[in-house]
């Protein structure tokens, strides 16, 4: 993907969280081809920092329209790892952990794999709060996105 030409490439920004955690929790997604920028967010009253990790991938790859070359930012390692080292594994024994017991938040998994399976991704992980723009813009929409929850 490193050559493909810059313009042609779905640049993705993702982050989600909680507070507490578990406890009310938003997610925020920046999808930007070109020079469109398009910014999604959610919000849930209960739930955790990896299931709103996993929802603002899902959410983020099931905009795209149609087939891309995605370049996709996380600051989750969480999200990062499962989706390029473990999930095969899983997959291979029936959505169990190496412990054995099922996979935690397996629906999500599946939802972030099927809206995965019609593009080419490169899975990138950035440090968080460490001056990335986009990673600090997806931080703020995705805390408004709960803040707002726990207000309505």
């Amino acid at each position: 993907m490193a050559s493909d030409p810059p313009g042609e490439i779905v640049e993705i920004w993702t982050d989600g969280g909680c507070k507490p955690n578990p406890g009310p929790g938003g997610w925020a997604a920046i999808l930007k081809f070109r020079d469109v920028v398009k910014e999604l967010t959610g919000a849930e009253r209960e739930t955790t920092n990896n299931r709103m990790e996993l929802t603002a991938a899902a959410e983020a790859l099931a905009a795209l329209k149609r087939p891309c070359l995605v370049r996709l930012h996380t600051d989750s390692e969480y999200l990062r790892n499962g989706i390029t080292r473990w999930h095969e594994g899983w997959v291979r024994k029936n959505w169990r952990n190496a412990a054995g017991d099922p996979v935690k938040n397996m629906d999500l998994w599946r939802r972030v794999l099927d809206a995965a399976k019609p593009h080419r991704i490169e899975w990138l992980w950035v440090r968080g709060h460490a001056g990335d723009a986009m990673n600090e813009r997806a931080d703020e929409l995705a805390t408004a996105a709960r803040e707002n929850i726990k207000r309505g």
